[in-house]
């Protein structure tokens, strides 16, 4: 099997640094080859490689033309268009898709990305960077191939630059997204740099979890869902961390049933052996039906009923039981998010009262340490 059929089948397997290696090899051979820079720009998307991705289709645009092959100009400038869109320059994608649409009105997912890009342009401000085309029908890019002479005055080659190093992604930039097929459910956590030997990840057949230090802070990030929108077989699920990302692979423990959400509100029994006390309207982040819960406290008052306090009328000062901090404590949970919400009464509960927190992705994969005041001693009842 050549370099191009190995690159086309771990194109296929999802090998993508793989594949762009054995399409390199065989842009070696053959550096006209229009398809292989079209496949190598391929799996330079996938793995989010969006520079590297457009340079490639700008060469098979101009190759293409040379070849004056309508097909292959149609391929290589809808490749062009879509890593423009990536790289968030989206009037120079909506221009290079009306040439798209020139060559090949019927092209199955046009359709999609004019969508995408006029929603992006709908919402930016006039005068934006990104709403000014910059791009020519022809890029202006200089290409060889097999069949050139070699210039009689050789160029001295330029050592090869070092890789740069990966920029690790601040932990408040750390975006995430989901796909399932048949049998998994695939999570990736969109982290560069993220640590190879310090990524923590936790698989129980309900919930899964992932923490990981980032690089060069003092952060940490953590990722948590729990339950599950359906069971999974944790010893089938793996993770593999890349430059770019945390991939995780969740095996559905039953092949074939759609996920319509990746976190789900069902009710989740315990571990055997397991102490916990979190209600379960706290786990399913949604309010008890009948009575609110109590946490602990050390207020004189007694226990707060934070449900209550949350509807009472907080304008009406008359109204008010406690001191200035209960009323704080009153509008802070009246006014906060079904998310804050559920950080504040798992923090609050398992902290025994000392801890606060309205983070949930800080404190919804943990458990909650309290933390007494200075000169006080935690104990346990």
């Amino acid at each position: 099997m050549d370099a191009a059929r190995k690159g086309e089948a771990a194109l296929s397997a999802s090998n993508y640094d793989e594949a762009i290696q054995h399409f390199t090899d065989a842009l070696k051979s053959n550096p006209g080859a229009v398809k292989y820079y079209i496949n190598r720009c391929t799996a330079y998307q996938r793995i989010k490689k969006y520079t590297e991705a457009l340079a490639d289709a700008e060469i098979a645009v101009v190759l293409a033309h040379k070849r004056a092959t309508r097909e292959l100009i149609k391929d290589a400038q809808f490749r062009r268009a879509q890593q423009l869109w990536f790289l968030e320059r989206y009037a120079d994608a909506e221009y290079v898709l009306r040439i798209v649409k020139k060559l090949d009105e019927k092209e199955k997912t046009l359709p999609i990305w004019e969508l995408k890009v006029a929603k992006k342009l709908q919402d930016m401000p006039e005068g934006d960077e990104k709403r000014k085309v910059t791009v020519k029908d022809v890029p202006d890019v200089e290409v060889t191939s097999a069949s050139q002479e070699t210039s009689t005055t050789k160029k001295t080659e330029a050592p090869a630059a070092a890789p740069k190093p990966v920029v690790p992604t601040p932990a408040n930039k750390i975006k995430d997204d989901w796909y399932q097929s048949t049998d998994t459910v695939t999570v990736n956590i969109l982290a560069k740099g993220a640590p190879k030997d310090k990524v923590t990840v936790d698989f129980d057949k309900d919930s899964f979890s992932v923490s990981f230090p980032v690089e060069g802070s003092d952060a940490e990030y953590n990722f948590n869902i729990d339950p599950l929108y359906a069971p999974i077989d944790p010893t089938e699920s793996r993770f593999r961390v890349t430059p770019n990302k945390v991939e995780v692979t969740l095996k559905k423990a039953s092949p074939g049933a759609k996920w319509k959400t990746l976190e789900g509100d069902r009710q989740v029994e315990a571990a055997e052996g397991s102490t916990s006390t979190i209600p379960q309207h706290i786990l399913s982040g949604k309010p008890a039906q009948d009575s609110a819960p109590a946490y602990p406290t050390s207020s004189k008052s007694g226990a707060k009923n934070w449900d209550k306090l949350a509807a009472e009328d907080l304008d009406d000062k008359d109204e008010i039981e406690g001191d200035e901090t209960s009323h704080f404590f009153k509008k802070l949970y009246g006014g906060a998010t079904p998310d804050q919400q559920r950080a504040m009464m798992k923090s609050y509960q398992e902290s025994g009262g000392t801890v606060l927190s309205t983070d949930w992705s800080n404190v919804g994969g943990k458990t909650v340490v309290p933390e007494p005041p200075e000169g006080m001693e935690a104990k346990k009842y």
